[in-house]
């Protein structure tokens, strides 16, 4: 008689069917790669059984038990609605208002942001007038809390795009020094900016300001962004700070850049965290990329593992990141609800996070 098969995705959205044994398989498997790589316990012989079950469960969407609802916060704002669908939108058009109130009044938002169309610190700092004025107008209707949200995104300030060297081609040449010191310079310039736009939209009100994509342009980034959380945090003793970011792991394209005498470069979360804290963040959006060559199980025991031990070592609120290509989920312009609730369920249950 053949083994009973249950229906799964891949690490890219594919539906595939695998047995009980394959799937546990690929469970050990994603939990030892997370172990090995960021030197930390793998998941119990209960914690897997769990995730086995989460997976193998017949139905289509699952959900966690009464009792264990987490709030849950969103970056890029209106975007998911007003976005083509390579952005994960739905291309519908609309303005930021109307998407604010639709997610708090029709889908039940614990919280909400604002977000620029380019969502970044420097094309929003030109305009921040503009987004001031409609985060306050915003904030006369909504009840939620509203966050304002952007990534650091330190690409932007190298060329051809900003005024400072390209580390990639500078370390084509050769020319390895200038290349740190213009991921140096780029990291303080991205430190300022942040700190001016913070400021001023804190100051027309907005509930909190949500860092998207921490550290993807490598260490200088994260660096660029802690200083800025700091600057923010000492302006602003009792706002609401989200740290979310990139990756599971900090590129060392500069190698050596430090934070707080601690070099940041092959951070793993449960590392991350801890830099976060220091600088001042309330909520930390800890992340782990999907393999898209690899099994749902695989991805979500992998995922599980990292934030599992984040969130053990974490003094703050733990939000994982839970979307497209994150957090085990499939990497899928349109990610499937089924992949979707059994890691959002994984995370909360096993993993034990404070928010999705």
């Amino acid at each position: 008689m053949a083994a009973q098969e249950y229906y799964t995705r891949m690490g890219d959205g594919k539906r595939v069917t695998m047995t009980k044994e394959q799937i546990m398989a690929d469970i050990q498997a994603g939990t030892a790669d997370a172990a090995d790589m960021g030197s930390i316990p793998a998941l119990t012989d209960d914690d897997m059984a769990r995730i086995a079950d989460i997976i193998m469960d017949k139905n289509r969407v699952v959900s966690v038990e009464p009792g264990n609802e987490v709030v849950l916060t969103y970056d890029i704002g209106q975007l998911d609605f007003t976005g083509d669908n390579g952005n994960s939108g739905n291309g519908v058009d609309m303005g930021r208002l109307e998407a604010a109130l639709l997610h708090e009044r029709a889908l039940g938002a614990d919280t909400f942001e604002l977000a620029h169309s380019d969502y970044s610190i420097k094309p929003v700092k030109p305009v921040i007038a503009m987004e001031m004025q409609t985060m306050e107008e915003i904030q006369q209707e909504i009840v939620a809390p509203y966050f304002y949200g952007a990534m650091p995104n330190m690409g932007l300030y190298y060329a051809p795009d900003g005024p400072y060297g390209n580390p990639a081609d500078l370390m084509r040449e050769f020319k390895i020094d200038e290349s740190m010191q213009q991921s140096e310079l780029a990291s303080e310039h991205m430190a300022r900016d942040i700190e001016y736009v913070g400021n001023k939209i804190l100051s027309a009100g907005a509930d909190g300001f949500d860092f998207d994509t921490m550290a993807s342009a490598g260490d200088a980034d994260f660096v660029g962004g802690l200083k800025g959380v700091e600057a923010l945090r000492k302006a602003n003793p009792l706002a609401y700070i989200n740290t979310g970011m990139a990756g599971e792991s900090v590129m060392g394209i500069h190698g050596g850049i430090e934070f707080h005498g601690k070099t940041v470069a092959g951070m793993f979360p449960h590392q991350q965290v801890k830099m976060c804290e220091e600088a001042g963040a309330n909520v930390f959006g800890a992340v782990c990329n999907t393999n898209t060559s690899k099994s749902l199980a695989w991805n979500m025991a992998r995922a599980v593992t990292f934030v599992k031990e984040c969130v053990k070592q974490a003094n703050i609120p733990v939000h994982c990141d839970l979307g497209m290509g994150v957090g085990g989920i499939p990497m899928f312009e349109t990610p499937p609800i089924d992949a979707v609730s059994r890691a959002s369920k994984a995370m909360v249950e096993i993993a034990h996070c404070d928010g999705v």
